[in-house]
């Protein structure tokens, strides 16, 4: 892939950028890492990257928020465009039917960055589920979970599904994980090939 250590230290930054504000309530810094019309699709949200930061926003004022511990990216660019995949723990603290509870989802963010009007701006955005765990704030609290929400939500992110629906948010049953690889294989095949058109993949078997 053609790059310059500029352009992976700008990326590199763009994304920590992205989420340091998001984490901090600092709307205006967030929107201006996103291209209004980028594709966001995360548990709670889908849509342009205008329409995540307002509803970042009100998700805030609700008191519901996140904080999210971020591993190094890794950044592939081609030109114009670039791929950036970020380990991430997200960590929420809410309550779960009248008991505190702390939740931790691992996570890949994968991004896809162009170059618009000489910057960096993330153009989508498409974490991959791992894992999650659920645990009460208190020591020996005994958090309820519905046990339909339960049955019904995906393993790679069980837990994150019956927090959010129990506050209130609809979570997809669509989204990307590990306990469907071949999704996520399909989802890193079409990222590089957008990264290089009909060249050389950084992503084989």
């Amino acid at each position: 892939m053609s790059s310059t250590t500029d352009d992976v230290t700008e990326l590199t930054q763009l994304v920590l950028r992205e989420r340091r504000a998001r984490d901090r309530g600092w709307w205006r810094a967030m929107g201006e890492c996103l291209a209004p019309d980028a594709a966001v699709r995360l548990s709670w949200f889908r849509g342009t990257g205008a329409e995540f930061v307002a509803a970042s926003r009100e998700m805030a004022a609700r008191g519901d928020t996140a904080l999210h511990s971020l591993h190094p990216p890794v950044v592939d660019v081609h030109g114009p465009r670039a791929v950036i995949e970020m380990l991430a723990g997200i960590h929420l603290r809410a309550d779960l039917n009248g008991v505190e509870v702390d939740l931790t989802s691992r996570a890949r963010l994968l991004y896809r960055a162009e170059r618009r009007a000489g910057r960096w701006v993330l153009v989508s955005l498409d974490p991959v589920y791992e894992y999650d765990v659920l645990l009460p704030a208190v020591p020996g609290a005994r958090p309820a979970v519905d046990p339909q929400t339960l049955a019904a939500a995906r393993p790679s992110y069980r837990m994150l599904t019956c927090l959010l629906h129990a506050r209130g948010y609809a979570v997809g049953a669509d989204l990307y994980g590990d306990d469907r690889p071949e999704e996520v294989r399909a989802l890193y095949a079409s990222l590089f090939e957008w990264l290089t058109p009909g060249g050389a993949s950084v992503y084989a078997d």
